[in-house]
Protein backbone atom coordinates (compact mmCIF):
# COMPACT_ATOMS: atom_id res chain seq x y z
CA UNK A 1 0.00 0.00 0.00
CA UNK A 2 1.49 3.31 -1.11
CA UNK A 3 1.12 6.41 1.07
CA UNK A 4 -1.34 9.02 -0.14
CA UNK A 5 -0.27 12.50 -1.19
CA UNK A 6 -1.59 13.84 2.12
CA UNK A 7 0.44 11.29 4.08
CA UNK A 8 3.60 12.11 2.13
CA UNK A 9 3.08 15.80 2.83
CA UNK A 10 2.48 15.07 6.53
CA UNK A 11 5.67 13.01 6.68
CA UNK A 12 7.70 15.74 4.98
CA UNK A 13 6.31 18.44 7.26
CA UNK A 14 7.08 16.49 10.43
CA UNK A 15 10.59 15.59 9.25
CA UNK A 16 11.36 19.19 8.36
CA UNK A 17 10.11 20.45 11.71
CA UNK A 18 12.09 17.86 13.68
CA UNK A 19 15.26 18.97 11.87
CA UNK A 20 14.62 22.57 12.93
CA UNK A 21 13.50 21.82 16.49
CA UNK A 22 15.38 19.20 18.50
CA UNK A 23 14.25 17.29 21.57
CA UNK A 24 11.52 18.68 23.82
CA UNK A 25 11.56 21.94 21.86
CA UNK A 26 9.67 20.16 19.06
CA UNK A 27 6.55 19.52 21.14
CA UNK A 28 4.91 22.92 20.88
CA UNK A 29 5.56 23.40 17.13
CA UNK A 30 4.38 19.85 16.41
CA UNK A 31 1.14 20.51 18.27
CA UNK A 32 0.49 24.04 17.06
CA UNK A 33 1.89 24.12 13.53
CA UNK A 34 1.16 20.57 12.34
CA UNK A 35 -1.54 19.48 14.79
CA UNK A 36 -0.09 16.06 15.52
CA UNK A 37 -2.05 15.72 18.78
CA UNK A 38 -5.31 16.05 16.85
CA UNK A 39 -4.57 13.46 14.16
CA UNK A 40 -6.64 10.65 15.70
CA UNK A 41 -9.25 12.83 17.42
CA UNK A 42 -12.67 13.06 15.70
CA UNK A 43 -13.70 16.46 14.39
CA UNK A 44 -16.60 16.64 16.84
CA UNK A 45 -14.02 16.84 19.66
CA UNK A 46 -11.81 19.42 17.98
CA UNK A 47 -9.59 16.98 16.13
CA UNK A 48 -8.47 16.44 12.55
CA UNK A 49 -10.61 13.36 12.03
CA UNK A 50 -7.68 11.19 10.93
CA UNK A 51 -6.87 7.73 12.15
CA UNK A 52 -4.30 4.93 12.43
CA UNK A 53 -2.64 5.61 9.07
CA UNK A 54 -1.92 9.22 10.02
CA UNK A 55 -0.63 8.06 13.40
CA UNK A 56 1.53 5.53 11.55
CA UNK A 57 3.09 8.35 9.51
CA UNK A 58 3.66 10.47 12.62
CA UNK A 59 5.25 7.68 14.65
CA UNK A 60 7.63 6.67 11.85
CA UNK A 61 8.99 10.20 11.72
CA UNK A 62 9.25 10.50 15.50
CA UNK A 63 11.07 7.17 15.58
CA UNK A 64 13.66 8.34 13.05
CA UNK A 65 14.72 11.16 15.36
CA UNK A 66 14.04 9.37 18.68
CA UNK A 67 11.94 12.41 19.53
CA UNK A 68 11.14 12.62 23.27
CA UNK A 69 7.79 14.39 22.76
CA UNK A 70 4.79 12.81 24.58
CA UNK A 71 2.85 11.73 21.50
CA UNK A 72 2.71 8.00 22.22
CA UNK A 73 1.45 8.38 25.79
CA UNK A 74 -0.88 11.31 25.16
CA UNK A 75 -1.99 11.36 21.50
CA UNK A 76 -2.23 7.56 21.27
CA UNK A 77 -2.80 5.87 24.65
CA UNK A 78 -4.86 8.53 26.40
CA UNK A 79 -6.85 9.61 23.35
CA UNK A 80 -7.64 6.05 22.32
CA UNK A 81 -8.64 5.06 25.86
CA UNK A 82 -11.13 7.94 25.96
CA UNK A 83 -12.52 7.11 22.52
CA UNK A 84 -12.80 3.40 23.37
CA UNK A 85 -14.68 4.25 26.57
CA UNK A 86 -17.49 5.77 24.46
CA UNK A 87 -18.04 8.25 27.29
CA UNK A 88 -19.36 11.30 25.44
CA UNK A 89 -19.15 13.63 28.42
CA UNK A 90 -15.53 12.71 29.22
CA UNK A 91 -14.52 12.97 25.55
CA UNK A 92 -16.19 16.38 25.18
CA UNK A 93 -14.34 17.69 28.25
CA UNK A 94 -10.92 16.09 27.85
CA UNK A 95 -10.25 15.55 24.15
CA UNK A 96 -10.22 19.19 22.88
CA UNK A 97 -7.28 20.30 25.09
CA UNK A 98 -5.47 17.03 24.32
CA UNK A 99 -6.02 17.60 20.60
CA UNK A 100 -4.58 21.10 20.84
CA UNK A 101 -1.58 19.97 22.87
CA UNK A 102 -2.59 22.21 25.77
CA UNK A 103 -2.94 19.10 27.93
CA UNK A 104 -0.71 16.04 28.13
CA UNK A 105 -2.42 12.77 28.97
CA UNK A 106 -1.13 9.60 30.63
CA UNK A 107 -2.68 6.16 30.96
CA UNK A 108 -1.66 4.40 34.21
CA UNK A 109 -2.10 0.79 33.32
CA UNK A 110 0.90 -1.55 33.65
CA UNK A 111 1.67 -3.24 36.95
CA UNK A 112 4.80 -5.17 37.88
CA UNK A 113 6.09 -4.97 34.32
CA UNK A 114 2.97 -6.42 32.72
CA UNK A 115 0.54 -4.83 30.26
CA UNK A 116 -1.81 -7.80 30.45
CA UNK A 117 -5.17 -6.46 31.75
CA UNK A 118 -5.54 -9.66 33.74
CA UNK A 119 -2.49 -8.68 35.83
CA UNK A 120 -4.03 -5.43 37.15
CA UNK A 121 -4.41 -5.52 40.93
CA UNK A 122 -5.20 -1.86 41.72
CA UNK A 123 -8.61 -1.61 43.35
CA UNK A 124 -11.32 1.00 43.69
CA UNK A 125 -13.23 0.94 46.96
CA UNK A 126 -16.97 0.38 46.79
CA UNK A 127 -19.11 3.50 46.93
CA UNK A 128 -22.35 4.88 45.63
CA UNK A 129 -22.03 6.79 42.35
CA UNK A 130 -19.22 7.25 39.88
CA UNK A 131 -16.54 8.45 42.33
CA UNK A 132 -14.31 5.84 44.01
CA UNK A 133 -11.16 5.73 46.12
CA UNK A 134 -8.35 3.96 44.26
CA UNK A 135 -5.28 2.28 45.71
CA UNK A 136 -2.47 0.59 43.83
CA UNK A 137 0.86 1.09 42.08
CA UNK A 138 1.31 1.66 38.35
CA UNK A 139 4.62 1.25 36.53
CA UNK A 140 5.94 2.41 33.15
CA UNK A 141 3.47 5.28 32.86
CA UNK A 142 4.56 7.17 29.75
CA UNK A 143 5.05 10.87 30.55
CA UNK A 144 3.30 10.25 33.85
CA UNK A 145 5.32 12.87 35.72
CA UNK A 146 4.36 15.72 33.40
CA UNK A 147 0.78 14.76 32.51
CA UNK A 148 -2.17 16.85 33.59
CA UNK A 149 -4.78 14.30 32.46
CA UNK A 150 -4.45 10.96 34.24
CA UNK A 151 -6.47 7.85 33.42
CA UNK A 152 -6.14 4.85 35.73
CA UNK A 153 -7.24 1.24 35.31
CA UNK A 154 -8.50 -0.38 38.55
CA UNK A 155 -10.83 -3.15 39.64
CA UNK A 156 -14.29 -2.78 41.16
CA UNK A 157 -16.84 -5.37 42.17
CA UNK A 158 -18.09 -5.32 38.57
CA UNK A 159 -14.68 -5.84 37.03
CA UNK A 160 -11.85 -3.84 35.53
CA UNK A 161 -12.80 -0.18 35.02
CA UNK A 162 -11.26 3.04 33.77
CA UNK A 163 -11.07 6.12 36.00
CA UNK A 164 -10.10 9.76 35.64
CA UNK A 165 -7.92 10.84 38.55
CA UNK A 166 -6.79 14.38 39.28
CA UNK A 167 -3.01 14.68 39.23
CA UNK A 168 -3.32 17.11 42.16
CA UNK A 169 -5.18 14.65 44.36
CA UNK A 170 -3.34 14.20 47.69
CA UNK A 171 -3.60 10.44 47.22
CA UNK A 172 -1.52 10.55 44.01
CA UNK A 173 2.27 10.36 44.06
CA UNK A 174 4.16 10.48 40.77
CA UNK A 175 7.80 9.41 40.71
CA UNK A 176 9.93 9.83 37.57
CA UNK A 177 11.53 6.48 36.74
CA UNK A 178 15.19 6.35 35.68
CA UNK A 179 15.40 4.46 32.39
CA UNK A 180 18.20 3.30 30.14
CA UNK A 181 16.49 5.10 27.25
CA UNK A 182 16.62 8.76 28.25
CA UNK A 183 14.40 9.75 25.32
CA UNK A 184 11.34 7.93 26.71
CA UNK A 185 10.06 9.52 29.93
CA UNK A 186 8.34 7.11 32.30
CA UNK A 187 6.98 7.37 35.82
CA UNK A 188 5.72 5.26 38.68
CA UNK A 189 2.30 6.34 39.94
CA UNK A 190 1.35 5.42 43.49
CA UNK A 191 -2.32 5.76 44.40
CA UNK A 192 -3.30 5.78 48.07
CA UNK A 193 -7.02 6.33 48.31
CA UNK A 194 -6.96 8.72 45.34
CA UNK A 195 -10.36 9.91 44.20
CA UNK A 196 -11.30 8.65 40.74
CA UNK A 197 -14.34 9.14 38.53
CA UNK A 198 -15.45 6.29 36.29
CA UNK A 199 -14.93 6.85 32.57
CA UNK A 200 -17.27 4.81 30.41
CA UNK A 201 -19.17 1.86 31.83
CA UNK A 202 -18.07 0.26 35.08
CA UNK A 203 -16.58 -3.16 34.37
CA UNK A 204 -15.77 -2.32 30.74
CA UNK A 205 -12.07 -1.75 31.34
CA UNK A 206 -10.78 -5.00 29.84
CA UNK A 207 -12.43 -4.26 26.48
CA UNK A 208 -11.07 -0.69 26.54
CA UNK A 209 -7.52 -1.75 27.40
CA UNK A 210 -7.51 -4.54 24.83
CA UNK A 211 -8.42 -1.99 22.17
CA UNK A 212 -5.76 0.42 23.44
CA UNK A 213 -3.13 -2.33 23.52
CA UNK A 214 -3.75 -3.16 19.86
CA UNK A 215 -3.49 0.48 18.80
CA UNK A 216 -0.48 1.12 21.06
CA UNK A 217 1.40 -1.81 19.53
CA UNK A 218 0.45 -0.63 16.05
CA UNK A 219 1.79 2.88 16.73
CA UNK A 220 4.93 1.61 18.45
CA UNK A 221 5.67 -0.74 15.54
CA UNK A 222 5.63 2.26 13.18
CA UNK A 223 8.02 4.12 15.49
CA UNK A 224 10.36 1.11 15.56
CA UNK A 225 10.37 0.94 11.76
CA UNK A 226 11.28 4.61 11.49
CA UNK A 227 14.11 4.22 13.98
CA UNK A 228 15.42 1.03 12.34
CA UNK A 229 15.35 2.72 8.93
CA UNK A 230 17.40 5.64 10.30
CA UNK A 231 19.91 3.21 11.85
CA UNK A 232 20.37 1.59 8.44
CA UNK A 233 20.74 4.94 6.66
CA UNK A 234 23.43 6.12 9.08
CA UNK A 235 25.28 2.81 8.85
CA UNK A 236 25.27 2.80 5.04
CA UNK A 237 26.58 6.38 5.03
CA UNK A 238 29.38 5.41 7.41
CA UNK A 239 30.27 2.30 5.39
CA UNK A 240 30.76 4.50 2.32
CA UNK A 241 33.03 6.93 4.17
CA UNK A 242 35.08 4.73 6.51
CA UNK A 243 38.25 3.58 4.77
CA UNK A 244 40.09 0.45 5.87
CA UNK A 245 42.93 -1.27 4.00
CA UNK A 246 42.75 1.46 1.39
CA UNK A 247 39.07 1.10 0.49
CA UNK A 248 35.65 1.95 1.97
CA UNK A 249 34.45 -0.78 4.31
CA UNK A 250 31.16 -0.85 2.43
CA UNK A 251 32.98 -2.38 -0.55
CA UNK A 252 33.79 -5.56 1.40
CA UNK A 253 31.48 -8.44 0.62
CA UNK A 254 30.92 -9.36 4.29
CA UNK A 255 29.79 -5.83 5.10
CA UNK A 256 27.52 -5.77 2.04
CA UNK A 257 25.85 -8.97 3.23
CA UNK A 258 25.24 -7.57 6.70
CA UNK A 259 23.76 -4.36 5.31
CA UNK A 260 21.57 -6.36 2.94
CA UNK A 261 20.27 -8.43 5.85
CA UNK A 262 19.54 -5.23 7.78
CA UNK A 263 17.63 -3.86 4.79
CA UNK A 264 15.51 -7.02 4.63
CA UNK A 265 14.78 -6.68 8.35
CA UNK A 266 13.64 -3.07 7.92
CA UNK A 267 11.40 -3.78 4.94
CA UNK A 268 9.84 -6.88 6.53
CA UNK A 269 9.14 -4.86 9.66
CA UNK A 270 7.64 -2.06 7.55
CA UNK A 271 5.20 -4.52 5.98
CA UNK A 272 4.14 -5.87 9.38
CA UNK A 273 3.66 -2.39 10.85
CA UNK A 274 1.69 -1.13 7.86
CA UNK A 275 -0.47 -4.26 7.90
CA UNK A 276 -1.46 -3.54 11.49
CA UNK A 277 -2.18 0.12 10.70
CA UNK A 278 -4.39 -0.82 7.74
CA UNK A 279 -6.29 -3.33 9.89
CA UNK A 280 -6.86 -0.63 12.51
CA UNK A 281 -7.99 1.89 9.89
CA UNK A 282 -10.44 -0.60 8.38
CA UNK A 283 -11.79 -1.78 11.71
CA UNK A 284 -10.74 -5.30 10.78
CA UNK A 285 -11.28 -8.20 13.21
CA UNK A 286 -7.70 -9.16 12.32
CA UNK A 287 -6.32 -6.16 14.24
CA UNK A 288 -5.34 -8.01 17.41
CA UNK A 289 -3.42 -10.63 15.48
CA UNK A 290 -1.77 -8.13 13.16
CA UNK A 291 -0.85 -5.82 16.05
CA UNK A 292 0.72 -8.70 17.99
CA UNK A 293 2.64 -9.83 14.90
CA UNK A 294 3.82 -6.27 14.21
CA UNK A 295 4.97 -5.66 17.78
CA UNK A 296 6.94 -8.91 17.80
CA UNK A 297 8.48 -8.54 14.32
CA UNK A 298 9.30 -4.83 14.58
CA UNK A 299 10.82 -5.15 18.05
CA UNK A 300 13.20 -7.85 16.89
CA UNK A 301 14.01 -6.12 13.59
CA UNK A 302 14.86 -2.83 15.33
CA UNK A 303 17.03 -4.61 17.88
CA UNK A 304 18.89 -6.47 15.12
CA UNK A 305 19.50 -3.37 12.98
CA UNK A 306 20.53 -1.25 15.99
CA UNK A 307 22.97 -4.00 16.93
CA UNK A 308 24.46 -3.99 13.43
CA UNK A 309 24.79 -0.22 13.64
CA UNK A 310 26.95 -0.65 16.75
CA UNK A 311 29.04 -3.43 15.19
CA UNK A 312 29.67 -1.79 11.81
CA UNK A 313 30.49 1.63 13.27
CA UNK A 314 33.12 0.05 15.49
CA UNK A 315 34.62 1.93 18.44
CA UNK A 316 32.96 5.26 17.64
CA UNK A 317 29.53 3.69 18.22
CA UNK A 318 30.14 3.20 21.93
CA UNK A 319 31.07 6.81 22.59
CA UNK A 320 28.56 9.12 24.26
CA UNK A 321 28.89 11.67 21.46
CA UNK A 322 27.67 9.31 18.73
CA UNK A 323 23.95 8.62 18.38
CA UNK A 324 24.30 4.84 17.93
CA UNK A 325 23.94 4.12 21.64
CA UNK A 326 20.66 6.07 21.78
CA UNK A 327 19.12 3.93 19.04
CA UNK A 328 20.40 0.77 20.70
CA UNK A 329 18.85 1.79 24.02
CA UNK A 330 15.56 2.76 22.39
CA UNK A 331 15.48 -0.62 20.63
CA UNK A 332 15.91 -2.45 23.91
CA UNK A 333 13.36 -0.34 25.77
CA UNK A 334 10.71 -0.39 23.05
CA UNK A 335 11.07 -4.14 22.73
CA UNK A 336 9.76 -4.51 26.29
CA UNK A 337 7.18 -1.70 26.12
CA UNK A 338 3.59 -3.01 25.96
CA UNK A 339 4.86 -6.56 26.39
CA UNK A 340 7.78 -8.60 25.09
CA UNK A 341 7.94 -10.13 21.60
CA UNK A 342 7.50 -13.55 23.20
CA UNK A 343 4.27 -12.50 24.92
CA UNK A 344 2.90 -11.08 21.70
CA UNK A 345 3.73 -14.27 19.84
CA UNK A 346 1.74 -16.07 22.52
CA UNK A 347 -1.14 -13.62 21.95
CA UNK A 348 -0.90 -14.29 18.23
CA UNK A 349 -0.92 -18.04 18.79
CA UNK A 350 -3.90 -17.71 21.11
CA UNK A 351 -5.74 -15.71 18.46
CA UNK A 352 -5.13 -18.57 16.07
CA UNK A 353 -6.44 -21.06 18.63
CA UNK A 354 -3.03 -22.66 19.20
CA UNK A 355 -2.33 -21.84 22.86
CA UNK A 356 -3.39 -19.76 25.87
CA UNK A 357 -1.66 -16.53 26.85
CA UNK A 358 0.09 -15.95 30.15
CA UNK A 359 1.71 -12.88 31.66
CA UNK A 360 3.32 -10.12 29.65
Amino acid sequence: MRPTEEQRELSAAIRSLLIRHEGEAAWRPLAEQIGVCALAVPEEYGGAGGGPLEIHTLMEELGRELSPVPCLGSAVLTVQALLASEDGAACTRLLPPLAEGRSVGALAWAEQGSWNPAAIAARAAEATGAVRRISGVKDHVLDGARADVLLVAARTARGLSLFEVSVDDPGVRREPTPTMDLTRAQARVVLDGAEGRIVGEEGDGERILTRVLDLACTALAAEQVGAAERCLELTVEYAKERVQFGRPIGSFQAVKHRLADAYVNVEAARSAALGAAVAAAEGSPELTRRAAAAKSACSEAFSAVAGEMIQLHGGIAITWEHCAHRYFKRAHGSSRLFGSPTWHRERLAAGLGLTATGGA
